[in-house]
């Protein structure tokens, strides 16, 4: 069942363009972020409860797909990683594809193996993950069944 509720804007300025353009064209236009494949992932606020919507990098195996809160590296982690902690139900859409997954935060050689699939992505995971002490969240998208 689809995500209801009152969409909230980032208030990040291009990542909110990059999702609603994304979002608007059904994939067709703000899909690549340095040449790279995007996906765009709603989740609900944890405190707000209202639909935020993220660009990520595209890293999807065998119909999953991993979201990497990595924020840069910075010291304090995205937003949306504890919204999913908190309401694991989300939509993620990945080109005109618009689904709803459940959100499981990874650990050990799981953890492990999405990671090496996610540089294999985006190679600056890795230099983000040596600018900061926390270890960085990588979530596992399941399909609903």
């Amino acid at each position: 069942m689809p995500l209801t509720g009152e969409y909230k804007p980032s208030t990040s300025d291009w990542a909110r363009k990059q999702a609603e353009a994304f979002e608007a064209s059904n994939g067709e236009q703000a899909n690549l972020l340095r040449g790279v494949p995007i996906i765009v992932l709603t989740t609900v606020g944890a405190r707000s409860g209202a639909l935020r919507k993220t660009a990520l990098m595209r890293v999807e195996h065998e119909g999953r797909y991993a979201v990497v809160a990595s924020k840069g590296g910075a010291p304090d982690e995205p937003k949306w990683a504890e919204n999913m902690r908190r309401h694991s139900h989300v939509e993620l859409q990945d080109l005109d594809e618009k689904r709803d997954y459940t959100a499981r935060e990874l650990e050990g050689d799981e953890r492990t193996e999405w990671w090496l699939r996610a540089t294999a992505v985006w190679p600056d995971y890795d230099t983000y993950q040596t600018k900061t002490d926390r270890q960085i969240a990588i979530f596992v998208l399941e399909p609903h069944a």
